[in-house]
Order: C-alpha cells, then structure tokens, then sequence
C-alpha cells in the first residue's frame, strides 16, 4: 500500500527537513499510521514520545504539529525507532516501533557505503550507487504496508506531564538564568549545567 498521505503533503515535508532521505519517510509513515489508528489529524490534542533524534522526528513533527517548544513532543534517548502517540481526548496511546529487517536488501549496502562517504576514498561510482541505494529504501517504505513497517502497540498509560511552570535563579559562574529544575549545587554556589561540568572537571 503507497503512502495515503496527500503529495504535496510529503513534498513541504521534505523542504521542512531539508532533504529527502530514508529516515524521514520512517517519520512519515509512522506519523500516517498513528494517526490513522487514533482517528486524528494534524493539529489535534496529542503528545508525541519519540525514542530517537533521527531525521524521521521531523516528519513526526511536521505532520502532527507536536513540537518540543510546545511541549508535546518529548525526547527521549534510548536510541530507538520506536514512538509514541498519546491521544488524550479519545483517552488511547500507541506506540510504533520499526520491524526488522522491513528495508529491503540493499541496507546493508547502503549503511556500509554510508560509512565509506566519510573517509575521503569515496569514488565517483560509490556516491552514484549510494544515490541510487537511498532512492530504492525511500521508495521500499513509502510503498510498503504498514504493518510490514511497524508493530504497533495499544499502550495503557496516559500522557506524560507537561511542562511546569519554575522559577530560574542565577549562575554564579556565567551569571545567566537558569532554570530551577536544572540547576547543580555545588560547594554552596548555584550552577548552570555546563559551568558545573567545568568545575567538576577540575576535581
């Protein structure tokens, strides 16, 4: 089954990201799948839970309009592509994660050459066929269904809390403000994050 969701959808999409490629057509699949299963539609009340920071959230983004500064899109780094859609409204969640070995067989492939580019022996022909190896895996999951792609999961658990509001208080290091959640303490001073990190270092 080809992908449901409108072209030109796809195409503001992919200038959203920047560029087309295999990870963000993961994060356009699971966005149709997911809100396929809840009833809903881009702009309704959800909450995102993405386990991953790969090209895939942007689709996720894009589509649902859950974004981190509204705080209904939340990271978390467990290095997964697995997410999560929280519908508090019609009170369900589900969470999507991505099958094995649903990319066809030319992965490998493509991931080896992927390595390769970084290293400055990349020919000419090896660029081609990586070209040619991320058209083929954008076209296998734009084309497949979508059960091929994902298990999905009824997940009995409401949404995580949103954001609090806190008050901020002062680095003693770089004297900027800080958020109360966020601070460190360290021998009776008030420390952002990084400025903690640099006097731990010197221990």
């Amino acid at each position: 089954m080809s992908c449901s969701i409108d072209p030109h959808v796809i195409e503001d999409t992919i200038l959203f990201h920047g560029h087309n490629c295999p990870g963000l057509s993961i994060g356009i699949r699971a966005s149709e799948m997911a809100l396929q299963s809840l009833g809903r539609q881009k702009g309704d009340q959800l909450t995102v839970v993405a386990e991953t920071d790969m090209c895939a959230v942007d689709a996720i983004q894009f589509l649902t309009g859950c974004t981190l500064g509204k705080g209904n899109l939340i990271h978390r780094d467990y290095g997964k592509v697995a997410f999560s859609f929280f519908d508090p409204l019609g009170q369900r969640a589900v969470r999507l994660t991505l099958k094995a070995g649903c990319f066809g067989p030319g992965r490998e492939e493509m991931r080896s050459l992927m390595k390769k580019s970084q290293a400055a022996m990349f020919s000419a022909q090896e660029k081609e066929r990586l070209v040619t190896l991320r058209q083929d895996q954008i076209r296998e999951i734009m084309t497949k269904e979508l059960t091929d792609l994902f298990e999905l999961t009824e997940l009995d658990q409401s949404p995580p809390k949103g954001a609090k509001i806190l008050d901020s208080h002062e680095c003693s290091s770089c004297k900027e403000s800080t958020m109360e959640s966020r601070v460190r303490l360290y021998d009776g001073q008030t420390y952002c994050i990084p400025c903690f990190e640099l006097i731990d270092q010197k221990k």
